[in-house]
């Protein structure tokens, strides 16, 4: 048999699976790495764990299976789609660790690019929001503060790109410095009408086209394996999409207004729109979904994510001391009815969409004498979902329509509680397929598409299955006031981040 390896390149982790036909996983293998935060507001990842962990899993993905690597058909990759680095073309050496998509190390150059007034020839041409969420100004920072970068990537020293492409790379021996249309729609210097590099967005940024990979489909032949400790080489790597768009193709999503929800680090809802390019009017990005080997046109999708979704989760775990295991607080959550007015904002690393507030920070508000961790846990996971209720209302807004239902994933899923609340705060039906690694099922489709493992999006609907429906059990009265009162709270975390810089000056 042949099967299909899908690297789901994450924010906090690494997950390798082996697909098999009937689209089931054979294998699955996730391994963590560590976070690196040098200063409040920066995230770093080390792109040499990153690789180590991805070769990892590879190998243990294939003793678990006992599958010969020789039966490995393709490979798929599926990346944190942002996080961006710059390596030596010589050595593979990263210049400095890769700068992970929540950093916010950037506000200050994106505020002199809205000064300057940028902002909505920027959003015109790429439909993202000037913010430092995206690749173009962290490629800005690497490149004016690490020395000899900028004289370097003159010289043709240095290449730059995003997760997939930095893998891409190390997967065929340096010998393939490409990306797929919707990683490169996320960088804030592709033009989303047209798969290229723009000069014009290149010269605000300051990003030299040289460093920049090749633009191609996100479907087809983007190189072979090669010195790739475990597997043998000439094995297509065929597939590649961002993590987000990876899981809109995975739920088979393939119809314009079809949408789906991944709850990982962040959360994120992403909506088909097909081959029309929606401008968004309500704080989302207009981003290309993917381009399948063969179409010459552009899948375009309507975009909201919140930075810290299951992050928070974890933030409970590890720096609360709230639980061992993650999965733990569904069952300390439903130990109370309601969170008794305790509300968790989770800005963390500022405000995602619809807000876009770089400066935001988190808080715990609404604490009282009784307030113990189960109300604290129960607003963590509703603050999950109501994040998402504002997303989904600024995307039904822009369409002039509204959703039946939406498709969810990711592992937070699993969480029966988390799922029945997404459903009451946004009075629509919830299904949860499956297989809920739609990331990893994603990848492979693309890259099963790539060599004919599969040979239309046709035999891909007939693997998807659903595992469970969630229907609202709350009045729409009892979901406005909630939503009345989140909105609430947000403004005045909004209203209080000015304080941060007058009570806590190093």
């Amino acid at each position: 048999m042949k099967y299909i390896m899908a690297i789901d390149q994450g924010t906090t982790g690494t997950t390798v699976s082996l697909i098999q036909e009937d689209g089931s996983s054979l294998a699955k293998v996730n391994e963590e790495f560590p976070q690196v935060y040098p200063q409040s507001g920066w995230v770093e990842h080390d792109p040499e764990q990153i690789w180590q962990s991805v070769l990892s899993c590879i190998q243990k993905a294939l003793d678990m299976s006992r599958v010969e690597a020789k039966n490995i058909a393709a490979i798929g990759i599926t990346n944190q789609r942002e996080t961006s680095l710059i390596w030596e073309l010589k050595t593979g050496k990263p210049i400095y660790n890769a700068i992970v998509w929540q950093c916010r190390r950037t506000t200050a150059i994106c505020e002199k690019l809205k000064k300057a007034g940028h902002e909505k020839l920027i959003k015109k041409k790429t439909g993202l929001v000037l913010d430092p969420y995206f690749s173009g100004t962290k490629f800005q920072w690497l490149l004016d503060n690490v020395p000899q970068a900028r004289r370097k990537a003159r010289e043709g020293q240095l290449l730059g790109g995003t997760i997939d492409t930095y893998l891409l790379w190390k997967l065929t021996g340096g010998k393939s410095h490409k990306t797929d249309v919707s990683n490169a729609s996320r960088t804030m210097l592709m033009n989303i009408e047209k798969p290229a590099w723009d000069s014009e967005l290149l010269k605000i940024l300051k990003v030299p086209k040289e460093i920049l990979p090749e633009i191609v489909p996100s479907s087809g032949i983007f190189g072979v394996t090669s010195h790739v400790p475990g597997l043998p080489d000439g094995i297509p790597i065929s597939g590649i999409a961002g993590d987000q768009q990876a899981a809109l193709f995975g739920q088979t999503c393939f119809q314009a207004g079809q949408a789906k929800c991944t709850f990982g680090t962040g959360s994120f809802l992403v909506m088909n729109t097909g081959k029309k390019i929606v401008r968004s009017q309500s704080g989302l990005l207009t981003t290309v979904a993917w381009q399948l080997k063969g179409e010459t046109h552009l899948t375009y999708a309507l975009e909201g994510g919140a930075f810290i979704c299951g992050a928070a989760v974890q933030w409970l775990r590890d720096g609360l001391k709230f639980f061992k295991e993650s999965s733990e607080i569904e069952a300390l959550a439903a130990t109370v009815e309601s969170t008794e007015g305790v509300e968790v904002i989770p800005a963390f690393t500022g405000l995602g969409a619809p807000y876009w507030d770089p400066e935001a920070r988190g808080a715990i508000l609404g604490i009282t004498r009784g307030t113990n961790r189960a109300h604290i846990a129960r607003a963590t996971l509703e603050a999950m979902a109501l994040q998402n209720v504002e997303i989904l209302l600024a995307m039904q807004k822009d369409l002039g329509k509204n959703l039946a239902d939406l498709r969810v994933d990711g592992g937070a899923v699993q969480n029966n509680l988390l799922l029945q609340l997404q459903s009451d705060f946004l009075g629509k039906k919830i299904i949860r397929p499956l297989v809920i690694e739609t990331t990893s099922s994603g990848a492979a489709y693309l890259a099963g598409l790539g060599i004919g493992f599969w040979t239309s999006i046709s035999d891909i609907k007939k693997v998807w299955q659903m595992e469970r429906e969630f229907q609202p059990k709350i009045s729409s009265q009892v979901r406005n006031l909630r939503l009345k009162t989140w909105k609430n709270h947000v403004a005045q975390v909004m209203y209080n981040k000015g304080l941060k810089g007058l009570y806590f000056k190093k």
